[in-house]
C-alpha cells in the first residue's frame, strides 16, 4: 500500500512539474512576443501595429483565396488535378527566352507545396515541346486529364528598374486565367489582371545582388503572389519586408 502511494505521489509529482514547465514555457514565450511588439514599435505604421499586435494576441487572420471567393471552387483538399502553363510574346522572350517554362514551373511547385494536386511540369514542358503550335490552353488539360488549367498570359517581364541599367525591380503584367475542364474542353471560370512590382519601395542595387539571385528572388515572389489567389495566405505575411523598407 505503501509503494502505491509513493508511486503514486512520485507520478502526481512529475505531473506537476511537467506542468509548471509547461506553464514557465508558454509564459516565456508570451512575454517574448510582447517583447518583439515593444521593439517593433518605433518603426511600425499604425496599420501595421494593429496587424503585429493581432498576430500575437490571436494569430494571424487567415484570408480566403480569391479563386474561392469568386467561383466557390478549390484547388486544396480536392482530388482535382491542377496544369500550369505560360505564355510569353516575342518582345518578352527576347530578354527572357524560357520565361514561360521557368515561371509556370515556379508556379506549379508552389502550388504542390499547399497541397494541390499538380501536373509534373516536366510533363507539361514535353507537351508543350512536342505541341508548339498549341493555341489554346484547354488542350493542354485535354492531353494531360487535368480538371482545371491554370493560364498565365505575359504581357510584360523585366528585372530591371525603368530606364536604369544599374537597379533591380521586377516587373510582371499579364493575366491569370482558370480553365475549367469538362468532357475535353475547357471554360475560363475565372480572370485576374496580374501587376506585379517588387521590391515595392525601392528598387535594389546591381552591385547587392547577383543577375540570377535577383531573378530567383523575384521569380519566387511572383510565384507566391499567383499562388495566393488559389490557397490560403495570412494577413501580415509581408510585414517583414514592410517593417525593412519603412
Amino acid at each position: 500500500m505503501m509503494q502505491r502511494l509513493t508511486s503514486s505521489f512520485g507520478t502526481n509529482s512529475k505531473r506537476m512539474v511537467c506542468r509548471q514547465k509547461k506553464d514557465r514555457s508558454g509564459l516565456c514565450r508570451t512575454w517574448i512576443c510582447w517583447l518583439l511588439l515593444l521593439c517593433a514599435l518605433p518603426s511600425l505604421t499604425g496599420c501595421q501595429y494593429l496587424i503585429l499586435a493581432g498576430y500575437l494576441i490571436g494569430g494571424p487572420p487567415s484570408i480566403e483565396p480569391d479563386f474561392d471567393r469568386e467561383t466557390g471552387k478549390s484547388f486544396t483538399g480536392k482530388k482535382e488535378k491542377v496544369a500550369v502553363i505560360c505564355y510569353a510574346p516575342d518582345k518578352v522572350k527576347w530578354d527572357f527566352d524560357k520565361i514561360d517554362r521557368e515561371l509556370a514551373f515556379y508556379i506549379a511547385h508552389r502550388l504542390k507545396s499547399h497541397k494541390v494536386i499538380v501536373i509534373d511540369p516536366d510533363q507539361v514542358n514535353a507537351w508543350v515541346e512536342a505541341n508548339p503550335d498549341w493555341d489554346k490552353p484547354d488542350e493542354l488539360g485535354e492531353a494531360a486529364g487535368a480538371d482545371y488549367v491554370v493560364y498565365i498570359e505575359l504581357d510584360e517581364f523585366s528585372l530591371y528598374e525603368e530606364n536604369s541599367s544599374n537597379l533591380y525591380r521586377g516587373r510582371t503584367k499579364g493575366i491569370v486565367s482558370v480553365y475549367e475542364m469538362e468532357d475535353g474542353a475547357g471554360e475560363v471560370i475565372y480572370e485576374r489582371d496580374l501587376d506585379s512590382k517588387y521590391p515595392i519601395h525601392a528598387p535594389v542595387a546591381t552591385s547587392e545582388k547577383s543577375f540570377y539571385d535577383f531573378k530567383a528572388l523575384y521569380m519566387s515572389r511572383l510565384s507566391e503572389e499567383i499562388g495566393r489567389l488559389f490557397y490560403e495566405h495570412f494577413a501580415g505575411d509581408d510585414i517583414p519586408e514592410g517593417m525593412l523598407n519603412e
